[in-house]
């Protein structure tokens, strides 16, 4: 039996993860979770709050824990055994949530991208965003502020929209601009939620049937989500172009990325001791 810890370091919030291992063959057992908003703190000392909150949360010591695995902007943790890809992480992540996914959209704070995976959330294929960060979280945080709506309330205003206004602009700077000529052509804020929620699934719709994906479940992941509201748009717009794949969320898509990272974490350090083993034979 061992015990590994997954921290993710995103653009917005570290996620830390805690789990047990069996064995081969033997489902994981998740046994504890935080997620802490980074707002202007330092990701470095939250990954190390995040290490020590979990381990209380499971009754354990920082001694039972036998892999620490970052990923994203995790490089740098001075604690941690070892480090994987974000891509990697959340392709095996989103498998353990949704053993039916075979496709994984991170929707993170800066950019997002489409996962082309198999039953074992192997990667097979991907594609990612541009630069430009209009398809990002914080584009629509940004755009949720000067509207006065606060994050969580974004899903429920989409979905209330009668009559959706669609943001032209692929640029983050020009996005912002068109909604502030909706505001003073007096358009609800419902339907400019639903516009942005709309270009933006238009833009992940084709970003997954660049990635080969034909049928089955792409679950989302990332900071994005639990936006019911995009998760609406995005299913609208696997219909209206005729992609025979079904958007699903996950209540915590958000620690895709760490699950990952502790997941991988045990099969390195199991392949670890069957190569210490070899030579020691």
């Amino acid at each position: 039996m061992i015990h590994t810890i997954g921290i993710d370091i995103g653009s917005g919030a570290v996620k830390s993860v805690l789990f047990r291992h069996q064995g081969e063959g033997s489902t994981p057992v998740w046994l504890a979770k935080r997620c802490e908003r980074i707002r202007s703190r330092d990701p470095m000392t939250l990954a190390r709050q995040g290490f020590d909150d979990v381990l209380a949360d499971a009754g354990l010591a920082a001694g039972d824990i036998d892999y620490v695995a970052t990923t994203g902007e995790g490089e740098n943790v001075k604690f941690a055994t070892g480090h994987f890809y974000s891509m990697t992480t959340h392709a095996r992540g989103g498998v353990f949530l949704e053993p039916t996914a075979r496709a994984v959209v991170d929707i993170g704070a800066l950019n997002g991208r489409a996962i082309y995976v198999d039953e074992r959330g192997k990667v097979l294929s991907y594609k990612m965003t541009s630069q430009c960060a209009s398809g990002s979280g914080q584009f629509l945080e940004n755009i949720a502020r000067y509207l006065g709506v606060a994050v969580e309330e974004i899903g429920p205003l989409s979905r209330s929209s009668q009559d959706p206004e669609k943001v032209s602009s692929i640029c983050a700077v020009l996005a912002e601009t068109d909604v502030i000529n909706m505001v003073s052509r007096g358009i609800a804020t419902p339907d400019i939620l639903k516009g942005i929620h709309l270009s933006m699934a238009s833009r992940i719709v084709k970003l997954l049937k660049v990635t080969g994906i034909k049928t089955g479940t792409a679950l989302l992941t990332g900071g994005l989500a639990l936006d019911t509201g995009l998760l609406a748009a995005i299913q609208e717009e696997m219909v209206n172009e005729k992609v025979k794949v079904q958007a699903r969320a996950h209540p915590d898509s958000i620690y895709a990325g760490a699950i990952g990272a502790a997941l991988w974490g045990a099969f390195r350090h199991s392949k670890l001791n069957q190569l210490e083993a070899a030579v020691a034979a």
